[in-house]
């Protein structure tokens, strides 16, 4: 018959033995490796921040916001009319703006140290606009009719982020009808009067369009300020009556 050990005769285990330099060292390594792959997936494909330097995008947009863009549009998900997206410069757009810094306050410094470390604090924003699409490849965008209100394809269109000129109800300050190319994208700040958008730039390369390969992604969600966390919708009812324009 075996007998169990007397209970004052049964070990206790010990701490386990110190891992080292090497153990630590060696783990170090793989939480950087692991945090610097984290960080080129995350920024490569799946979402990037970015500093909105001026007012073209108010009242939806604020000076100073920072917002989080969505870099699966278009690549999986397609672009919609009302998206509000961050694009590279096509050529001409940005041509004698001063680059804006973003605020280097104490809380804002530390708010881009942490985004930086998953990739999504950006670098070079000043080479990048955000702007709302109104016209997809294909669409006929005209305004201005008689109620100042800009149609696609032959509808009419409310636009309840507009912001339009004191005393003012058209829509934009300069008239214009325009077809999209196929690639293109016809694209409107929120802040109609105080712009520089697809309306002013037919005289650079692109012709006023935006390639859709210069698309980074759609601005999803206001990040920071606290203040203004915000979702940024892209207004299906305002196209909802629009059909495609065949491009």
């Amino acid at each position: 018959m075996v007998q169990s050990p007397p209970r004052d005769a049964v070990q206790r285990p010990g701490r386990r033995p110190s891992r080292g330099a090497a153990g630590f060292l060696r783990d170090l390594v793989v939480i950087v490796v692991v945090a610097v792959l984290a960080s080129f997936l995350i920024k490569t494909f799946l979402i990037r921040s970015f500093f909105i330097p001026s007012e073209s995008m108010q009242n939806t947009l604020q000076v100073g916001d920072r917002i989080l863009v969505n870099e699966l549009v278009p690549g999986l998900v397609p672009l919609q009319r009302g998206d509000v997206v961050v694009f590279s410069d096509p050529g001409g757009w940005l041509e004698g703006d001063q680059p804006v810094a973003a605020p280097a306050g104490p809380v804002a410094a530390a708010g881009d140290w942490l985004l930086s470390l998953v990739g999504l604090s950006n670098q070079d924003a000043n080479n990048h606009l955000v702007k709302r699409v109104i016209g997809l490849p294909g669409d006929h965008v005209v305004c201005c009719n008689a109620l100042g209100q800009m149609s696609v394809n032959g509808v009419p269109v409310v636009e309840p982020y507009a912001v339009l000129h004191p005393g003012s109800r058209a829509v934009s300050g300069t008239p214009f009808d325009v077809t999209v190319p196929k690639g293109r994208l016809w694209v409107m700040g929120d802040n109609r009067y105080d712009s520089k958008d697809s309306r002013y730039q037919t005289d650079t390369p692109s012709k006023g369009f935006v390639p859709i390969s210069d698309v980074v992604g759609r601005a999803f969600v206001v990040s920071w300020p606290v203040s203004h966390w915000s979702w940024l919708s892209d207004y299906p009812g305002t196209f909802d009556g629009v059909k495609s324009g065949g491009g």
